[in-house]
């Protein structure tokens, strides 16, 4: 370091402390960037990469964009998972001795970051923070546009991992120590930044947010956030509200995996929020109640209690049509208080800011008075404070339309302030003087062109053409500039009157800004009610939201059954529906009951089954957050957990086939799931060979029927496992209707009772248009299997396997009961053999890669060889 430039030494002595992030270094009007940050950014941003002298023996890459178009530039990098640490001077360059001193005032981060494009506003930007506790795991989470803060104690780290993935978290907080295999999943499966911190000690300013917190671990995870939030962010953290604790089991678990198969927030195809089940219900009219709605669809509520409570409420709005219209039409008025009251604390909010607040508290009268009249005591218990006083206050003293800079005037009304009133007098009379003495000047000097101008150079001249010098006397005017073709002139007068006009001018700029701080400052102190305010706005605008959809889609209310029973009449996907328009959907009914379980549903591909069991779900999930469902009729139990194995694709992530992902989210549920669950099956087993995936097939549903007791719906195209309708009580057979006419199949998409006849796959073929003679011959090979079959002995039925826990038979079971069972025969293994045998058992295989198992094997192999 010592051969470098002072200023290079400055640069790599702050970049020692930010070593993760992008370094925007301040030199005049530009941000630099050196060495590998230089060559990184450059290649990340698309700019040109030069170099300089930095007193080395070579020159050193580097690269810069402007300071006023730093924001777009720090967009880009913080959209692709970076940080951006931005370095300025700190004393004035005319004063400094040597290196202007420079310090980090802002670490910009995913999770840090307050405004731009990357900041959606139906969702919020989540910072998380993990600590580990044994076998626990605590969570701390921060939005800083917002202030909301939450933790919560997770049991494991699958949890841990589907918590954060379900809000989003775009940056976490942890300690150095983590295990890496949890890292490389938190980056993988939540594609979020980590950020390191080690201390957790709160300090006394902070304490007050967690007095609520009674648990001392979330009290140490939340440190850590706070900690690292102080420390990047530099600034005012008063907006940032009370800790709240949240349990995970007071909400319906839905992991990772089932929200992705559902469409719950984004589709599976496009990962955008068009097709999903938000995208269907987001009618709301602010972007504060859009960001509940994606809370409470992410988690449902379980407490019977509460979903009442909404549904009352949602009743009570869609028998109220004309208020709810009116209703809507109020809250399209009201801006993102939530994120007001942010920029407000972060000292970055501008007179513009200050209006939409004004506007949006204006509001809040008529919205009051309108919830009073719906006669329901969820609006009467709960009012809505109008903050008056500071609606007051904004209309009093900024202007109706303000410039967006703070700093060049024109933001206080007239009126508010007496000495900014006395400046503006003096101003506005200065100028009136001066139009006053170009009009007495020109019928002086009979010149009718002359003027009186301004720059910033000269401040106010008279302005006389070359042509009309000869009208003026000698010595009439003093002369200041020669122009090309005119001769500027000032007087002891003119000057004497631009002395009060920029003095006033200058005065007044500097008052009306001192006058918005006050004003801002003022504000700050109605942070806590203005996010009262937007808690309740928030929650009554998803509820008119629930209400206006229900209404337009023809939902009905449900009721929750005492008995455990689910029955649904006339029900319908609700996303397939309103994405089909105008076309009719064809409504299917539902039924559970204590002794009806398990469904087990069959028929051809495209029929309809996946569409059945998803809208089953979504039926459930939609009554769980307190809205009405697409059914004539619907009877609920609650849910406490919703497990799916919907869809096939590998996890190119961890390196896992469709079969292994089937299997692991199959394990998942059977490892999770209660008998008030619900579990949608899709095509089990059918990653494999036909009778070992039958074999799986009936093995879990067994499990599920003898052991769980969940209410389950399996679809499958193994036909033969229809015969568990005679051998598992629970289990009851239905099929998707198909009939063939004149060769073509028509699919009817209509649930009935028993099983199907047949599968209509060569059918399907023949409709994706595959090759004629390709159907043909497929058609003829059918014949001659099914002739094969009938020609020997009829398959039979399949028996019920029983397989005592945690213990091995020498024998083979047999699928087949017909069959019979040979005892097989020990062999005579050598040490080696027994050796590599040993090996072998002790592989974990759900925990390996495809590629680390043929690893594996490979080296087995050469072991036996």
């Amino acid at each position: 370091m010592a051969t470098y430039t002072p200023m290079i030494q400055q640069y790599l002595k702050i970049k020692a402390d930010y070593e993760d992030a992008f370094l925007f270094f301040r030199l005049g009007d530009f941000y630099e960037m050196f060495f590998q940050d230089a060559i990184s950014a450059s290649q990340e941003l698309e700019i040109t990469l030069t170099s300089r002298d930095g007193g080395g023996e070579e020159r050193i890459p580097m690269c810069g964009v402007p300071y006023h178009s730093a924001p777009n530039y720090i967009e880009q990098l913080i959209s692709k998972g970076y940080k951006v640490a931005i370095c300025e001077q700190t004393e004035d360059p005319k004063q400094a001795k040597g290196v202007v001193r420079r310090e980090v005032v802002q670490l910009i981060t995913p999770g840090t970051v307050m405004d731009g494009k990357g900041i959606q506003e139906k969702e919020n930007n989540y910072i998380a923070s993990i600590s580990v506790f044994g076998t626990q795991f605590g969570l701390a989470l921060s939005d800083l546009t917002t202030g909301e803060n939450l933790v919560a104690l997770c049991m494991s780290f699958d949890e841990l991992l589907n918590e954060i993935y379900s809000v989003g978290a775009k940056e976490i907080v942890m300690s150095n120590d983590l295990q890496e295999q949890w890292k490389k999943q938190l980056i993988d499966r939540c594609q979020a930044t980590l950020s390191y911190q080690s201390e957790s000690l709160i300090h006394d300013n902070f304490k007050p947010l967690v007095r609520d917190v009674n648990d001392e671990r979330l009290v140490s995870t939340f440190a850590k956030l706070i900690t690292y939030l102080e420390r990047t962010q530099k600034r005012s953290l008063d907006h940032l509200q009370n800790v709240k604790v949240y349990y995970l089991q007071d909400a319906m678990k839905i992991d990772l995996f089932s929200k992705r198969n559902l469409e719950l927030t984004e589709t599976i195809r496009s990962k955008g929020k068009k097709g999903s089940l938000l995208w269907l219900l987001d009618e709301t009219k602010t972007a504060m109640g859009g960001r509940l709605l994606k809370q409470w669809v992410d988690k449902p509520l379980v407490s019977r209690e509460q979903i009442e409570e909404r549904l009352n409420i949602v009743d009570t709005l869609i028998d109220h049509y004309f208020e709810r219209e009116d209703l809507r039409a109020l809250l399209k008025e009201v801006y993102d208080l939530e994120r007001l009251a942010g920029r407000v604390a972060f000292g970055n909010v501008n007179a513009r800011d200050l209006i939409q607040l004004k506007k949006s508290l204006q509001q809040v009268p008529f919205i009051t008075e309108l919830c009073s009249g719906l006669q329901n005591e969820h609006f009467t218990l709960r009012k809505l404070d109008a903050c008056n006083d500071l609606a007051r206050l904004l209309e009093d003293s900024i202007i109706d339309h303000p410039p967006l800079s703070i700093k060049e005037g024109n933001i206080i009304k007239d009126g508010y302030h007496y000495q900014l009133d006395q400046y503006r007098d003096a101003s506005r009379n200065g100028k009136t003087w001066i139009a006053q003495l170009e009009q007495q000047e020109r019928q002086k000097t009979g010149i009718k062109s002359l003027k009186i101008g301004y720059n910033k150079i000269f401040g106010y001249y008279i302005e006389v053409t070359r042509a009309n010098l000869h009208l003026l006397e000698e010595g009439q005017y003093e002369r200041k500039q020669t122009l090309s073709n005119a001769e500027r002139f000032i007087t002891p007068a003119l000057k004497e009157k631009e002395s009060l006009i920029l003095e006033a001018e200058e005065k007044i700029v500097e008052l009306e800004y001192q006058l918005f701080v006050e004003i801002r400052e003022n504000v700050k102190q109605y942070i806590p009610r203005l996010q009262e305010l937007a808690k309740r706005l928030s929650e009554l605008d998803v509820l008119q939201c629930f209400a206006t959809v229900s209404e337009n889609r023809h939902y009905c209310k449900p009721i929750f059954s005492n008995n455990n029973e689910l029955f649904i009449k006339d029900g319908r996907h609700p996303v397939v529906e309103k994405v089909m328009d105008s076309q009719e959907y064809v409504a299917n009914d539902c039924y559970f009951s204590q002794e009806r379980q398990m469904l087990l549903i069959t028929g051809p591909n495209m029929s309809g089954k996946s569409t059945y069991m998803r809208q089953v779900a979504l039926t459930a999930i939609l009554a769980q957050i307190g809205c009405y469902v697409p059914a004539s009729e619907a009877v609920l139990p609650i849910f406490d957990q919703i497990f799916t194995r919907i869809g096939a694709a590998d996890d190119l992530i961890s390196g896992q086939s469709t079969f292994m992902v089937e299997m692991l989210e199959a394990k998942n549920a059977i490892a999770h799931a209660t008998s008030q669950s619900l579990i949608l099956f899709d095509e089990i087993g059918r990653g494999t060979s036909t009778y070992d995936g039958m074999a799986l097939a009936q093995a879990i549903i067994e499990h599920i029927h003898e052991h769980i007791g969940a209410k389950t719906l399996f679809s499958t195209h193994y036909h033969e496992l229809t015969i568990l309708e005679t051998q598992l009580s629970s289990l009851k057979n239905i099929h998707v209707k198909a009939i063939e006419e004149n060769g073509k199949v028509v699919f009817l998409h209509k649930i009935e009772e028993g099983a199907a006849d047949k599968s209509y796959g060569i059918h399907v073929a023949e409709l994706a248009d595959l090759p004629s003679s390709l159907i043909q011959r497929a058609k003829q090979i059918l014949t001659e299997l099914e002739q094969d079959r009938s020609d020997t002995t009829t398959l039979p039925k399949m028996k019920k396997a029983v397989i005592k826990e945690d213990s091995l038979t020498d024998s083979q079971l047999s699928l087949f009961p017909d069959e019979q069972v040979v005892p097989v025969k020990e062999p005579v293994l050598s040490k080696k053999e027994k050796s590599v045998l040993d090996l072998l058992k002790s592989l974990n295989l759900l925990e390996m890669t495809p590629l680390d198992a043929m690893n594996e094997l490979y080296q087995l192999q050469k072991k036996v060889k």
